[in-house]
């Protein structure tokens, strides 16, 4: 009976203190845990991504705005206007 208990004793002790026991086990799950939450995030901002990407394949609007701001497009019936600071008398 003595030696079932020093056995059993010593198996819960490998279990709770080895690295490949209690300690691995609760990491991995940390990690897997930590990378649910970064795929999560990937896969909304990928959501995002494919919803401009099919604006700008099927809608003129979003390729005319991202012309706009990005590349300074003016259309046809628009004036530019260019505003010069003026300069110090100094």
């Amino acid at each position: 009976m003595i030696v079932l208990i020093v056995m059993a004793l010593t198996l819960q002790g490998q279990l709770w203190l080895s690295d490949d026991g209690y300690r691995k086990m609760h990491n991995l799950r940390l990690a897997v845990d930590r990378q649910r939450l970064e795929n999560e995030s990937l896969r909304a901002r990928n959501a995002i991504l494919d919803a401009e990407v099919l604006n700008l394949k099927h809608g003129r609007d979003a390729a005319e705005e991202r012309a706009r701001t990005d590349l300074g497009m003016i259309g046809p019936s628009e004036t530019f206007y260019q505003v010069v600071p003026a300069r110090d008398a100094s």
